[in-house]
């Protein structure tokens, strides 16, 4: 977040304390998938920062948008959001990007669409002007696609 606009405010909301998502648990949800689901009621514009594993998003992830749109509907439909990431190859996270994509538009996300932001996952990546430069464009649309 380091070249992130200084008035920009971010929260995490953590993931990591969702069991594996199944249908069996909808009738009662874990403490862990509530406070996930509240988070995404009071956050209403999300930022997704994912790593490219085997050309894909990590599980984890996956496992949240499951959470999130469980029961259908009410936690993500209205959301506004972005996708960033990094991975090992020339393309960053390009691949892994159009998963969730596809997924948020399924649940009634508005999910920007340009500047992508695919880093190679290189020590210093920030430090080359052109990098920076993507990521300074990636900020600019941002800025542009909130409300006033």
């Amino acid at each position: 977040m380091s070249r992130a606009p200084s008035d920009f405010a971010f929260d995490t909301i953590p993931i990591t304390d969702l069991p594996v998502y199944s249908y069996d648990l909808d009738p009662d949800f874990p403490p862990a998938a509530t406070a996930f689901k509240k988070a995404l009621v009071d956050h209403r514009q999300l930022l997704f920062v994912t790593p490219e594993y085997n050309r894909s998003i990590p599980g984890a992830l996956k496992n949240a948008l499951d959470w999130g749109s469980r029961p259908w509907g009410d936690s993500f439909a209205g959301c506004r959001a972005a996708i960033a990431g990094t991975g090992l190859n020339g393309a960053g996270s390009a691949v892994a990007q159009a998963h969730p994509r596809s997924i948020l538009g399924y649940l009634q996300v508005s999910v920007l669409g340009a500047e992508e932001v695919c880093l190679p996952w290189t020590d210093g990546v920030l430090h080359s002007p052109r990098m920076a430069e993507l990521v300074d464009a990636f900020w600019e649309s941002v800025r542009a696609a909130l409300p006033d």
